[in-house]
């Protein structure tokens, strides 16, 4: 592992330290998968940050204090929905951006593993196939 992309596992660790998935797993475990499935430091350090603006309330600014480069962090902010930001508008920004697509695609496939889905309740499991179907639609991914 990547002196950066140790700083970005160590800031989201501790951005996401009490944070628990739909399944009442430690959160953190998501992010390591995702991290997982893309394969260069760059995308390893958006897979590790990539729900810190959205879920943890940190910001650009935070980032580049982090030491995050400039790219890396547009990336990452590009791969958070903004409040009151329609699907359409958030999509298109993810894909506009390559470093944000390669991530958002590894954080549907693992949002959307068939085991992960398998133990959560039918309402929430549906929500979600539904969600994520859209997602890859708009984001030109693959179903």
């Amino acid at each position: 592992m990547s002196t950066l992309e140790a700083r970005a596992q160590r800031l989201a660790t501790r951005a996401h330290a009490d944070q628990v998935d739909k399944a009442g797993e430690p959160y953190v475990g998501h992010l390591e998968r995702v991290a997982g499935q893309v394969t260069t430091e760059e995308a390893k350090v958006v897979a590790w940050l990539h729900d810190v603006i959205e879920d943890c309330g940190l910001g650009m600014s935070d980032l580049l204090a982090a030491g995050i480069p400039s790219h890396v962090a547009t990336a990452v902010v590009a791969v958070n929905r903004q409040p009151e930001e329609d699907s359409e508008s958030y999509y298109r920004r993810v894909r506009a951006n390559p470093l944000a697509l390669q991530v958002k695609a590894a954080d549907i496939a693992d949002n959307t593993d068939p085991a992960r889905l398998a133990v959560l309740d039918e309402p929430t499991r549906e929500r979600l196939i539904q969600k994520y179907e859209t997602a890859r639609r708009l984001l030109g991914l693959p179903a």
